[in-house]
């Protein structure tokens, strides 16, 4: 059964693109150890909640957008497989890819899929 990983994080504005740099090296290192699909989004319509909201789930700050993204794997196994190589993998290191935002305030999590239309 396919399982998604989803994630939620603050990235500052002036590393966008140092984020979509960052987002493909991982997205190729990702598919080559099973993704199906890799997708990141930077916010656009994400409203300030009083109780729950993205910028809330990560505590973003002044100049800071919102980014959401998600890896489709085709099973839990290839996914915990692939994951287990893909730290290991020279271009995830952060000296060779730096992550371009606080990692202490990624948001992220797996998910068994239970609805598709």
């Amino acid at each position: 059964m396919a399982y998604v990983d989803g994630f939620v994080a603050p990235v500052p504005t002036g590393n966008r693109d140092a984020f979509r740099k960052h987002a493909a090296v991982a997205a190729a290192v990702f598919k080559e150890f099973g993704a199906l699909k890799v997708v990141d989004c930077w916010e656009n319509d994400v409203p300030e909640g009083e109780v729950t909201s993205f910028p809330l789930a990560v505590q973003r700050k002044e100049g800071e957008g919102v980014v959401f993204g998600w890896i489709l794997w085709p099973s839990r196994e290839v996914r915990d497989a692939a994951m287990r190589k893909a730290m290991e993998d020279p271009r995830m290191q952060q000296d060779s890819n730096p992550m371009p935002f606080d990692g202490k305030r990624l948001v992220y999590g797996g998910f068994e899929i239970i609805h598709e239309a």
